[in-house]
């Protein structure tokens, strides 16, 4: 773990310095709060890669209304691999698609997860560190209300942007909200509220790309 949180070093320094910006800011607002500091910089990093999540929601739309040409190639190609791939390429690529942004989102969330979850442990409040139920955002949640909400939100995101299933999806869909709202009951309380609140924003931002579908559908109805 060691090993881990020095290679992350630089992120933390950097995190827990944006945490401390945020806590001043709820100060001047009069409500001093570590966990109102961790919305607002959830919600900031959040904006910021609302290209990449734009980009991620694009992408997995793509995938998903040229799963029954991808179909029709595999049971066409099923015994030729390289000619499959080939033509997946060119489909990919007539459709504008790339199957590789739908993890840009993540990957480049990835440091920023890690080092929450460093900066939290290691970081030296200089105010009260408990928050709404919480009386310390540096040690897992003693109710499970955060787990859970992790799990829901997960699962909230998920469906969102998955309309056709195979079952192997749909086993997706449930395995990893369990397994998130699994790990959450261990992690400090305030990764699982930076958990949350992205998810509320990720459900928040497809809703609003998804809208003018949505029109479209209701006035085809």
């Amino acid at each position: 773990m060691e090993f881990f949180s020095s290679i992350f070093q630089p992120v933390i320094n950097f995190l827990q310095a944006i945490l401390e910006f945020f806590y001043h800011v709820t100060g001047m607002l009069g409500i001093e709060s570590y966990g109102l500091a961790i919305v607002f910089m959830t919600v900031v990093i959040k904006v910021l890669l609302y290209p990449l999540t734009v980009r991620q929601v694009k992408s997995m739309k793509g995938m998903q209304d040229i799963q029954p040409e991808m179909k029709k190639l595999q049971a066409k190609h099923k015994n030729n691999p390289q000619l499959l791939q080939k033509e997946m390429a060119k489909l990919y690529k007539d459709a504008g698609v790339n199957p590789l942004a739908g993890c840009l989102p993540l990957v480049a969330q990835m440091p920023i997860l890690m080092g929450m979850f460093y900066a939290l442990q290691s970081l030296t409040y200089a105010g009260d560190p408990s928050f709404l139920w919480l009386t310390t955002l540096s040690q897992p949640d003693p109710f499970y209300i955060l787990p859970v909400l992790s799990a829901a939100t997960t699962f909230i995101q998920q469906k969102q942007t998955t309309s056709e299933m195979n079952q192997q999806m749909k086993m997706m869909m449930i395995f990893m909200p369990i397994f998130i709202g699994w790990i959450s009951i261990s992690f400090p309380a305030g990764l699982v509220m930076y958990w949350v609140i992205n998810n509320v924003m990720q459900i928040l931002q497809q809703w609003w790309m998804y809208r003018g579908e949505e029109k479209v559908k209701k006035g085809a109805a």
